[in-house]
């Protein structure tokens, strides 16, 4: 088989064959964990590798060669109008572990199926009843047709605004929601969303580039060699990155948190003006249950699960607790578990203990997590609070 191995076709190729692998992993554990997740990231990584697979083997030789070029020009490789709707799609499913695709949601991807069938048209009529070049002009690869670029770098761009604004608002419902926030920030996937907008935003300024200034074949290497860094790194992070279960992110559960407390009485109040007595029945219950039962204990508490131990909604609790406390749940919760790394720090049982292993039997998931919330309580870190 053809294959010119230079610097610019052999490094796509390096990043191909992992993208393709890691597709691989991905569908594989998303099928056998049931993880929609993953095998929606997985459908992401494939058609990433197909969207340098045309750079990676136009290096090669084979835009110069039959019968390799009438098969690139044949044959839809950039399949980015599907990269958007994959990407949400995929950060709703990340966030909310019982999320399900929505028929509503197939619709996402309907302008990607129109232009397959359009590509399956062109083959039809050129191939089996012209019998020559007639829907393609034989000279150009349509993939990189100049409309069909501005089509999908705009459909990227919009996908990736709704898709940073739908990240934002599951940050502060982690605060309300999660006792482990840190963990669930995905901190990896706000760093490829916004070096994907970025790329994509260099991507169209160069389209703009384009109607004034011959730009040179070559160029356009670094668009394609850029993007395939990007989602290679997303692609490590996202294999390595420990599953959590308990994600439930729904934006109308952010609204509840955030909305006036509902009375009985269908009246509402703001609770920062009001006389907090009516909430010192949960305040005793949520006391007891973290002081006596020490629920903080478990790693991934939710407010959730509190809610439910005290009989009440998260809603409700939620705002019990920013009252009382002056905190979110988040920083509630981490205070007792500082407090409790503290106690265990000065018992003589622990003195041979390592600071994770402190910081797990306290009820943290991660050391990062620990670290932060320890300065935050004490305004020291860990080992100087040891040293004190």
């Amino acid at each position: 088989m053809l294959f010119q191995f230079g610097l610019r076709s052999s490094l796509l190729l390096i990043f191909f064959t992992h993208l393709c692998v890691y597709a691989g992993l991905l569908y594989k554990r998303g099928v056998q964990q049931e993880r929609l997740s993953d095998r929606l990231l997985a459908s992401f990584f494939l058609l990433s590798a197909l969207f340098i697979f045309p750079w990676m083997s136009g290096f090669a030789g084979w835009y110069d060669t039959q019968p390799y070029r009438e098969i690139l020009f044949y044959t839809p490789f950039i399949h980015a109008l599907f990269f958007g709707p994959l990407l949400y799609l995929y950060l709703k499913s990340l966030t909310n572990a019982q999320y399900k695709l929505s028929k509503a949601d197939w619709l996402h991807f309907l302008p990607g199926a129109l232009y397959l069938l359009w590509c399956l048209v062109v083959v039809v009529a050129d191939k089996f009843i012209v019998g020559r070049y007639y829907l393609m002009n034989g000279r150009t690869d349509p993939d990189f047709d100049s409309w069909y670029n501005w089509t999908w770098s705009a459909s990227i761009l919009i996908y990736l605004a709704l898709s940073i604004r739908y990240y934002r608002q599951y940050l502060v419902f982690s605060n309300f929601e999660f006792s482990f926030a840190d963990a669930a920030s995905f901190k990896w996937l706000r760093n490829f969303l916004y070096a994907f907008a970025l790329l994509t935003t260099l991507l169209i300024s160069e389209h703009v580039l384009s109607l004034f200034v011959d730009l040179v074949y070559v160029r356009a290497w670094y668009y394609f060699f850029a993007f395939a860094l990007i989602t290679y790194y997303m692609a490590i992070s996202a294999y390595s990155a420990r599953p959590i279960i308990k994600l439930n992110f729904e934006p109308r559960l952010l609204t509840a948190y955030q909305q006036p407390l509902q009375l009985a009485n269908n009246n509402t109040i703001d609770i920062t003006y009001q006389d907090l007595d009516w909430m010192e029945d949960w305040k005793i219950k949520v006391d007891e249950l973290m002081a006596v039962k020490k629920v903080y204990l478990e790693p991934e508490l939710t407010l959730t699960d509190l809610a439910k131990k005290t009989g009440t909604n998260a809603s409700l609790l939620s705002k019990v607790i920013n009252a009382s406390y002056g905190q979110n749940f988040n920083d509630y919760v981490n205070r007792f578990r500082v407090e409790e790394a503290i106690r265990l720090m000065n018992q003589p049982g622990y003195r041979n203990f390592n600071l994770l292993a402190i910081a797990y039997d306290a009820g943290f998931n991660s050391k990062s997590t620990f670290n932060r919330a320890f300065k935050k309580v004490t305004g020291k870190n860990p080992k100087e609070h040891l040293s004190n």
